[in-house]
């Protein structure tokens, strides 16, 4: 009998990548949003995670959710990149209701909330189509909370926080 398991890197880049998203568009319609905009760029916001994953650049993915009158942050959610990837025998997961309790105990958001989907990179990232510097709105009076890793596999993983006002 033989056997084989088959773990690459660039299986883990697609896991985490795929769970990554999806956790962002639960975030979105659980905080009360409309998600279409941004299943409408998945394929843009795919190729920025994958390839920034993938080449070791990606440090944080950031969900902006704003009020648009006044441009002020209501709520910045952060999934932070971890790379302890490992070739052996790995786990895979994703904590969907440790994510959905924290989305529950945040809050909905005002109907009128808008939200912006960024990622932070290391210096000297290669470019990305669809990609571009942006700046991030202002967390002064926030406090975080972390939630731990809710993304993972094979050591390559991803810790999710939020941003709240105090």
């Amino acid at each position: 009998m033989t056997s084989v398991t088959v773990n690459t890197y660039t299986h883990s880049v697609t896991y985490v990548a795929d769970n990554i998203l999806k956790s962002l568009k639960d975030i979105i319609r659980l905080s009360g949003l409309d998600p279409s905009e941004f299943v409408g760029d998945w394929e843009t916001h795919m190729r920025g995670v994958k390839t920034w994953l993938n080449s070791g650049y990606l440090e944080t993915v950031k969900l902006e959710i704003f009020d648009p009158r006044s441009d002020a942050l209501i709520i910045r959610w952060d999934i932070d990149i971890s790379y302890g990837w490992s070739d052996g025998d790995g786990s895979f997961w994703t904590d969907t209701e440790q994510l959905r309790y924290a989305i529950r105990k945040a809050g909905l958001t005002p109907t009128e909330a808008r939200y912006r989907f960024l990622l932070h990179t290391k210096p000297g990232a290669p470019n990305v189509a669809g990609w571009g510097t942006a700046r991030y709105r202002s967390t002064a009076g926030m406090v975080r909370q972390s939630l731990g890793t809710t993304v993972e596999h094979s050591g390559l993983g991803a810790s999710t926080s939020y941003l709240r006002r105090a």
